[in-house]
């Protein structure tokens, strides 16, 4: 994959040198896909500590982002901080804040309007560290990372979800974490053909929907605001 994006066209993260780049239409994902790869099981706490302090906080190029629900989550302060020393915890959007500062691109895939918390926590901000684009029909629950680790799972961008809540209190949670080609490249093609509103002509839903991606792309190419 190329790591600039070409002219009117969305950037994709930078991947390992042996993947081969293809268009979304050719990296179609199949209705069914059968074959044998290495997998982490990720269940309940492991979201937080393996998945969010791990290997999101860690991304250098890129964090891609799909869930159905939007709420304010809280994590850890870092390691070695006197808020960290006093049990404080910190907003989701701060370390989003911060990677944001490390040059990474940051892409949220929403389905339901975010939480009143979530939204306070963005307008305390000058300018959001993450584009977000909204599709009613976004039920997946995914996190890319890098365009080499992949999540899929049964969690929200919550803090029940993967936030840092405390034993008894958090949702059962499952997913599965994998550094596999195949399927970081049908995923990350899945989330790609939604973002640019690739799915949007046949969609039934573009009715009630509040802005199809197509357009809102469309918009961008021409040199208007993104759905940012």
């Amino acid at each position: 994959m190329s790591a600039r994006p070409r002219a009117c066209a969305p950037p994709r993260p930078r991947a390992r040198a042996a993947r081969t780049a293809r268009t979304v239409e050719e990296a179609r994902p199949r209705a069914q896909l059968e074959r044998r790869v290495d997998l982490t099981l990720l269940r309940d706490r492991a979201h937080y500590d393996t998945l969010v302090m791990g290997a999101v906080a860690k991304a250098r190029v890129s964090v891609w982002i799909a869930t159905a629900n939007v709420k304010e989550l809280r994590i850890e302060a870092p390691v070695g901080s006197r808020a960290r020393a006093r049990g404080r915890y910190m907003s989701f959007l701060d370390l989003l804040d911060a990677l944001a500062a490390r040059g990474v691109e940051l892409r949220l895939l929403h389905a339901g309007v975010p939480s009143r918390a979530f939204r306070a926590e963005l307008r305390r901000r000058p300018r959001s560290p993450i584009e977000m684009r909204r599709c009613p029909r976004v039920h997946l629950k995914m996190i890319a990372v890098d365009g080499a680790l992949l999540y899929l799972g049964s969690a929200n961008l919550t803090g029940a979800g993967l936030g840092a809540k405390g034993e008894g209190r958090r949702n059962f949670e499952a997913g599965v974490l994998t550094d596999d080609d195949l399927l970081l490249d049908e995923m990350q093609a899945t989330f790609d053909a939604i973002w640019t509103g690739a799915e949007c002509k046949g969609c039934r839903l573009r009715p009630l929907c509040p802005a199809p991606l197509d357009q809102i792309e469309k918009s961008r190419c021409a040199g208007g605001r993104d759905g940012r």
